[in-house]
């Protein structure tokens, strides 16, 4: 069997304001501002959102065997989160990504059924993003072929 596979890469960048408190989801948006109601939120000012992902991308991720590896690397650091697509994603968002522990699917999900959200996201990790520095997201979506 063939797996069918495609990658995006996104740069964002932390912000003092990052809480990383949030019990269900983590965020990162296009916008270039924060506020510590936005808990969820652990990157500002991404050069990508859903619906700027590749219509390859979109293709394998929109499927409910699909399966999301997001990598979040952050000045030396770097946790490694799976998730699951699903059939019900549109993937059109303008400025925000979502990944969820639960099901719940909006236009901002990208993925759902995560194992990790911004609360079990390391202390280091988040000291990072805090200090505002540079994060890469790798985002890999792959499925059975």
């Amino acid at each position: 069997m063939i797996n069918m596979e495609a990658q995006e890469i996104i740069h964002c960048q932390g912000h003092p304001l990052v809480l990383g408190t949030h019990p269900t989801t983590f965020e990162i948006t296009r916008e270039a501002h924060l506020t510590k109601k936005g808990n969820c939120i652990i990157g500002i000012s991404a050069d990508k959102s859903c619906d700027r992902l590749s219509a390859e991308f979109k293709r394998v991720l929109i499927h409910d065997d699909a399966v999301l590896i997001t990598r979040l690397s952050c000045d030396g650091k770097t946790v490694e989160v799976k998730s699951r697509g699903s059939s019900q994603f549109t993937l059109d968002h303008p400025t925000d990504m979502v990944w969820r522990r639960s099901s719940f699917v909006c236009r901002r999900t990208i993925g759902i059924m995560s194992d990790h959200v911004a609360a079990t996201l390391p202390d280091g990790f988040l000291a990072n993003l805090v200090a505002g520095k540079e994060m890469i997201i790798t985002l890999t979506a792959m499925r059975p072929g």
